[in-house]
């Protein structure tokens, strides 16, 4: 790893005098709602692990838990560290007492739900704030509303949109100008390349994607015949699931040799490949144990030839036919 790489640079967020790592921790898998053995000690470290490898940028929710834990153990963790890291955080989606998911994008509920977590979180300022996502009932110039009046009291410095496409984005940013926006991308799903990659850099717009290893699938432990837990939210994806999960495969085939050619973990690669990605800022990397986001923090420091480049975007193409 070489530290004078400029992967190790801090990249700016759209306009802002915000700057982060090329990868960020995705501090949902530490709420507990839907991945299996999460406990809060583990929780505590992988945060720790993620600033002290050079990342420090902390994307979380409202909705990360349905009393608030991913916030909650942000705060207990950065309380003397605060300086070293961006707060990244959404709001408009709940969980109500029998466990069922709700959003909620009125303006009374977009306030109410960043002064909560500014206390859970126990900063003064949430970095970026995102919309979590669209209620589908309520006028997006309202809601872009609210968050005009967040920024201008101070409560937060930069504002950000998630899970929208081109049309209801610039809706929101003409009422409210956003720095961010939080889409899913990755090897296998990468359709905001068409349209609202194009769109954010037109604006100088940041792009910060999550699920880059699709929840594990492209960190290339899940193969061919895995055994999952009943449990485990992860089989209600298409992705998981007939020739999508046979893509994934055909993939994560060539991307062993790549990897073993370079000495990098297959996540390593698909990172960095990721975040090397035309118009993307950082990439969400998940965690619940030090040891994943530190595989993941060993995507900085190198690049890919231009070769093993061109061989994933070979097969890639091939795939897409398939």
């Amino acid at each position: 790893m070489n530290a004078n790489d400029p992967s190790f640079r801090k990249r700016r967020i759209g306009q802002t005098d915000l700057y982060v790592s090329p990868i960020g921790l995705g501090c949902w898998p530490i709420a507990g709602m839907t991945s299996l053995d999460v406990n809060e000690p583990d929780s505590r470290k992988t945060i720790m692990a993620a600033i002290d490898s050079g990342i420090n940028f902390l994307d979380t929710a409202y909705g990360y838990g349905a009393d608030g834990n991913s916030e909650r153990l942000i705060g207990e963790v950065i309380r003397h560290r605060r300086e070293e890291v961006v707060i990244a955080s959404k709001g408009g989606m709940h969980w109500d007492a029998h466990g069922q998911r709700h959003f909620d994008c009125s303006p009374a509920r977009i306030r109410q739900e960043c002064d909560e977590s500014l206390k859970r979180l126990e900063i003064d300022a949430i970095d970026l704030h995102y919309l979590h996502a669209h209620d589908g009932q309520t006028p997006i110039a309202e809601t872009a509303g609210a968050f005009l009046e967040l920024k201008q009291a101070g409560k937060i410095k930069a504002v950000g949109v998630s899970n929208l496409g081109v049309s209801l984005a610039a809706e929101f940013h003409d009422v409210c100008p956003i720095a961010a926006v939080q889409p899913p991308f990755n090897m296998l799903q990468q359709s905001i390349q068409q349209d609202l990659v194009p769109w954010c850099v037109e604006n100088h717009i940041s792009v910060v994607p999550y699920w880059p290893l699709m929840k594990g699938l492209l960190a290339g432990k899940i193969r061919r015949g895995h055994q999952f837990d009943p449990k485990d939210n992860r089989l209600t994806y298409e992705i998981f699931q007939g020739q999508a999960f046979e893509n994934a495969q055909l993939l994560l085939d060539q991307l062993d040799l790549i990897s073993q050619e370079i000495g990098k973990t297959v996540a390593q690669v698909v990172v960095n490949w990721t975040y090397n990605q035309p118009g993307i800022l950082s990439v969400l990397c998940g965690a619940k144990r030090d040891w994943q986001i530190l595989d993941s923090a060993g995507a900085l420091g190198w690049q890919l030839s231009g070769s093993h480049a061109k061989t994933i975007a070979e097969t890639l193409r091939q795939l897409d036919s398939n």
